[in-house]
């Protein structure tokens, strides 16, 4: 079962690198992705109890949905860029990937509280399964990145309106 809780203590900061963000009433300042979060101090952020205080309302408010500590737990078995910075491209783009594999959890998980008739079920049952190997790897997200399983899963998502209750 996928916990898509996020687990700062189990990951490596991914989202301080990956992800961009621009001065405004979210974030006090610009940071291209990529970069380490000027505030990144070693495996957490230096002011991660006053993020707010210090006008980082967005950093409080985001979410991986359990894909950071995933990868560093799952796909590198623990490891870190923060210990072996040639780990940093890989591990920036299996973050990316598996949001996106999260994502689809996600949007599968929601779908099971419709009505579906039998065949929809079996079809849902299925791409969790497409999505939910064993283990993930760098190889076995790129081969996922490079397949047709997430406009697969979207169009599925897609084809259920039928199911939703009407307002």
């Amino acid at each position: 079962m996928v916990d898509f809780t996020s687990d700062c203590q189990n990951c490596a900061a991914l989202c301080c690198v990956a992800l961009a963000f621009d001065k405004g009433d979210m974030f006090a300042f610009d940071k291209p992705a990529g970069v380490p979060c000027q505030h990144l101090n070693g495996p957490l952020c230096n002011i991660h109890t006053k993020l707010e205080a210090e006008s980082l309302k967005g950093c409080v408010q985001y979410q991986c949905d359990g894909a950071g500590q995933r990868v560093v737990q799952e796909v590198f078995a623990g490891q870190s860029w923060q210990d072996t910075s040639a780990l940093l491209p890989p591990m920036l783009e299996a973050f990316a990937q598996m949001r996106q594999v999260h994502a689809l959890l996600l949007l599968l998980n929601s779908a099971k509280a419709l009505p579906l008739p039998e065949a929809q079920l079996a079809e849902l049952k299925n791409l969790t399964l497409q999505l939910s190997p064993e283990a993930w790897t760098p190889e076995s997200l790129a081969s996922f990145e490079r397949s047709n399983l997430p406009q697969t899963v979207r169009a599925f998502f897609q084809s259920l309106k039928n199911f939703l209750p009407q307002r």
